[in-house]
């Protein structure tokens, strides 16, 4: 059986360009606001992780559910910055975030916060500790319904993924076909 030399040469060539090393999924290493935090304002929200991240999205949830995130994440290496609405007001909120990885996997969490009122307000209205649920008034967005959200909101893979995926599975059938033997 005679194999060609440039079919040999092909075949290694892809076993060096499938063969990419093992990466850990990245992690978020820190956050503001933290998880569980008390503020009486938030401009934006800031997210570090512990490589580059890609696509991220990132949905900040209020009282009743709805979203407060301004505009679109701005990605800078590690660190994610998302602006947030004006004028917040008093409650229990959660950042529910979504990132790609450098191994290309989704990453995704959830840091659930509470805005406290001004000092004249505050006797108003008593501190209340954030919750990872929704609470039985429904004020509290789930971490499930706004897990979905970010979801909803993400890009799917763009096109171009698509085009070389299946571009190297027609390279490599290409392949298989001119190896086999022949009678």
């Amino acid at each position: 059986m005679k194999t060609s030399p440039v079919a040999v040469v092909l075949a290694i060539l892809a076993a060096f360009v499938f063969a990419a090393p093992a990466h850990a999924h990245t992690s978020l290493k820190s956050s503001d606001p933290k998880t569980g935090a008390e503020v009486t304002g938030l401009a934006k929200v800031t997210l570090i992780y512990e490589e580059s991240v890609r696509f991220p999205v990132v949905v900040v949830n209020g009282p009743g559910g709805k979203r407060y995130d301004a505009g679109k994440p701005q990605v800078d290496g590690p660190r994610v910055t998302q602006a947030v609405a004006a004028g917040l007001p008093v409650g229990n909120y959660a950042v529910a975030w979504r990132v790609v990885a450098q191994d290309g996997h989704p990453v995704e969490g959830e840091i659930p916060f509470t805005v406290l009122g001004t000092a004249s307000s505050n006797s108003a209205s008593p501190k209340t500790a954030p919750s990872n649920s929704a609470s039985s008034n429904g004020s509290t967005t789930s971490k499930n319904s706004t897990l979905s959200q970010v979801k909803n909101s993400a890009d799917g893979v763009p096109g171009w993924v698509w085009i070389v995926v299946f571009g190297l599975a027609g390279i490599g059938i290409g392949m298989a076909f001119s190896l086999r033997k022949k009678s």
